[in-house]
């Protein structure tokens, strides 16, 4: 990396005594540039709840090397947590203060005088739109909104660099696109960000780099689009109108796969290379045989697809 290492991990290493076969930590590996988003992604158990923790001075690792702004998580950890912010998987903010009561409070319990407290609260406020409920108590928040506010809490003292782990667990659509807005607007502010999510779609939308996890170890890394690009060309998905006609559809196609073809419902997708070429042959050849599709689609292979590719599991969590 050309810009400047804020987070860097090297062979890192974390078991739990008893634990299941790979869980913690076997050779964990990072880099995290700053002002970026990296997105830990892996499947349950696959450790990146325990990189956060240890990352963020609240878990010791057995071996290996970390460093958070310079400065490393094992010896300097005092210096380590000046400089970051944790947003936990659940809400940290008491429901029954205000929401800008709650920022007051962490504001004083970060030492700020009570006029600095309340200026940095109405500024929060107004920064994650929640400024017309400020004098709410929480617990009538919705869920996007309470998460809104935890991450306001976390950058009460303006971290450089904010851990959020899994920041949408449990929200409804509109809650998760609240909360993607309120974290885009914090790296425009220059804010580096290193996020776990259990979502493909939010490592998607979010994160400049992504690290896959498995078994305690980063098996691939890059930008969305290199992650892609590992699986090769374009995808072809055929919606079917009959179910009777999704088996002959399937072995149909098989002759023009670059892969394996896969089956959900009623939808084919064939993994091509020549995307136009495959798109008139295969079109030709559903006429030939009778079947009028309901769609035929061509697309870029989705991070679901690179995850399951690389992880052998189906669900990131």
């Amino acid at each position: 990396m050309t810009a400047e290492r804020v987070i860097v991990a090297d062979d890192v290493r974390k078991n739990y005594p008893g634990g299941t076969e790979g869980a913690g930590l076997n050779g964990f590996d990072l880099e995290v540039a700053a002002g970026s988003v990296v997105g830990l992604l892996g499947p349950n158990g696959a450790g990146k709840t325990t990189a956060v923790r240890i990352l963020s001075t609240l878990l010791d690792l057995d071996s290996g090397r970390a460093s958070v702004a310079g400065y490393d998580v094992s010896r300097q950890g005092q210096e380590v947590r000046k400089r970051i912010g944790l947003v936990g998987q659940y809400a940290a903010v008491d429901e029954i203060l205000t929401g800008r009561q709650n920022l007051v409070l962490f504001g004083r319990l970060n030492h700020l005088p009570r006029k600095a407290a309340q200026s940095r609260a109405d500024e929060l406020l107004e920064r994650f739109s929640l400024h017309g409920a400020a004098d709410q108590a929480a617990s009538k928040y919705s869920g996007g909104m309470r998460r809104r506010l935890d991450l306001a809490a976390s950058l009460i003292v303006a971290p450089a660099l904010l851990f959020v782990d899994e920041p949408t667990t449990g929200l409804d659509p509109a809650g998760r696109r609240e909360v993607w807005s309120a974290v885009r607007d914090l790296v425009k502010s220059g804010t580096t960000v290193l996020l776990t999510t259990q979502y493909l779609e939010e490592a998607d939308q979010l994160a400049d780099r992504i690290s896959m996890l498995k078994e305690g170890r980063v098996v691939a890394e890059g930008t969305p689009d290199q992650l892609k690009a590992r699986l090769g060309g374009d995808w072809l998905d055929l919606v079917l109108a009959d179910p009777a006609d999704v088996p002959k559809v399937q072995a149909l196609v098989e002759r023009y796969a670059d892969g394996e073809v896969r089956v959900e419902d009623l939808t084919v997708s064939v993994p091509v290379r020549d995307r136009t070429k495959a798109l008139v042959e295969v079109a030709t050849a559903l006429h030939d045989v009778q079947i009028e599709p309901e769609d035929i689609t061509l697309r870029r292979p989705t991070l679901d697809e690179v995850f399951l590719h690389l992880t052998g599991s189906g669900v990131a969590a």
